[in-house]
């Protein structure tokens, strides 16, 4: 547990601006650069908490932290479709009175046909979106339905300013393309019945369902996330891939209107052709961005493997980094991961200042023993950062999800009960949720609510606490 003097330090500084938003000062100007860092539980021991929905042990909270789950995977929707599995990124699109819309991505593959209505969905590909509006005073979900449906293992994506979820398919497939991939990676995916491309970014609506159709000047690649700049309208994109992976940006041309058109550039970190790993806690790098010529051409003859927008951007000078996972802007910083870089092959967090055109690492995982693999992020209400885990060595269950706060500490705030047994819904738990990954983090717009999505069997809880206490 952190000392007494850290804890007033931490509280104070976020309680004297107000306690909203204040976002982050370069975590590591208050980090010793090469020190381990330890994983605490400022906010409190963990305990087991039940379900307030079904009864369930599923998680360990904080003391005073209370939760329900909503809407889990073959459950029915309020428009009567099934509930689809693989709950991973989502956001809070729209918060009006006690309503909080949320839009949940479902990173499902396979030839079993499109969610919701086939005449409304891209493809007959299976993944896609479910909107869902949570009631905070009800405390209950009062409406649910697929909003985007036919498109290929949705993974990560972001809100907009303007109020819609950007859904990004972490996949590159074309069936014009389909015979020169690699038949191991045409049984991965499975869709002989998939009739268009994929590899794009859609836009989803807070209200209804999405009009399918992909914004092919983002790029065509391994998309994870999306964050916006409020102030300029530029996307930044991550790209969850290997061995080489771009951090990207779209700069529209018109803000706000991403589907007009757009340049996508890549980033290059001068000096730093190789961005995976040998990074030093705190260093400063220049920043310069590369053009990407041909963004819609991520799969071509060429590149059958989908890495074609990538090699445009490291032929043109662009950084090559790893597995690139969750994207988050906040007060003038975009902070984005990776599941595998680092020296460990475990992960770090790098933050970026599009104003000075820098960026440096401030979290650096030590090994799987530890915390390891960060994915989906968000900033919190209160400054600190939501980290989602996603371990990928073999002791992976009772993943946790972290905060690291403004001045470098590495906390847990919650993981799934590492007890977890039974049976719920047709799911075994211990071996589904035991075994997840975290996902989809967001708060609603007042800050008393967390929203997150346990991947496998594919379920969302919204959890409620004490947040005044400084740290979430």
């Amino acid at each position: 547990m952190a000392d007494r003097s850290r804890r007033q330090f931490l509280k104070a500084s976020l309680l004297g601006a107000g306690g909203i938003s204040i976002g982050l000062i370069a975590f590591s100007r208050y980090y010793p650069a090469g020190k381990p860092l330890a994983i605490s539980e400022p906010m409190g021991p963990l305990r087991v908490v039940n379900d307030e929905t079904t009864g369930l042990p599923l998680l360990r909270l904080p003391e005073g932290f209370r939760y329900k789950s909503l809407s889990w995977a073959g459950a029915r929707l309020h428009d009567g479709n099934a509930v689809p599995g693989s709950a991973d990124g989502m956001g809070v699109v729209r918060h009006e009175g006690s309503r909080v819309t949320l839009v949940r991505n479902h990173e499902l593959q396979g030839a079993g046909g499109p969610i919701g209505d086939p005449e409304k969905a891209y493809d007959a590909t299976p993944g896609g979106t479910t909107t869902l509006v949570f009631d905070t005073q009800k405390e209950a979900l009062i409406d649910s339905w697929v909003s985007l449906g036919g498109t290929l293992y949705n993974c990560a994506g972001g809100v907009t300013p303007w109020g819609t979820w950007l859904s990004c398919e972490e996949s590159t497939f074309s069936p014009a393309m389909a015979h020169l991939s690699p038949p191991t990676k045409q049984r991965y995916w499975n869709v002989e019945n998939a009739r268009r491309p994929h590899g794009f970014v859609f836009e989803v609506p807070a209200d209804g369902i999405a009009e399918p159709e992909p914004i092919e000047a983002m790029g065509q690649f391994f998309h994870e996330a999306v964050a916006i700049d409020p102030d300029t309208g530029i996307a930044y994109m991550t790209e969850d891939t290997g061995p080489n992976a771009g951090f990207y940006r779209y700069i529209p041309d018109v803000p706000g209107k991403l589907a007009r058109g757009g340049r996508l550039q890549m980033m290059k970190v001068v000096d730093r052709p190789n961005m995976k790993d040998y990074l030093i806690l705190g260093e400063e790098m220049d920043v310069e961005w590369v053009d990407v010529p041909d963004p819609a051409a991520g799969l071509v003859q060429a590149h059958p493997n989908g890495d074609g927008v990538v090699s445009q951007g490291i032929a043109a000078g662009g950084s090559a980094f790893v597995a690139l996972e969750g994207c988050a802007y906040s007060e003038g910083r975009v902070y984005f991961t990776s599941k595998l870089g680092g020296r460990a092959v475990s992960g770090y967090v790098l933050e970026y200042h599009p104003a000075r055109e820098k960026i440096w690492m401030v979290f650096q995982s030590e090994g799987h023993h530890h915390f390891s693999g960060p994915d989906n992020i968000i900033m919190s209400p209160r400054g600190s950062l939501v980290i989602c885990e996603d371990r990928l060595n073999l002791n992976k269950k009772a993943q946790n999800i972290a905060g690291l706060t403004r001045d470098g500490e590495l906390f847990r705030f919650c993981q799934v009960n590492p007890k977890l047994r039974g049976q719920f819904g047709g799911h075994d738990l211990a071996a589904t949720a035991l075994n997840s990954e975290w996902a989809g983090a967001t708060f609603s717009r007042d800050g008393n609510w967390l929203f997150l999505n346990i991947y496998n069997p594919g379920l969302t809880l919204a959890i409620t606490g004490p947040w005044q206490d400084g740290y979430l």
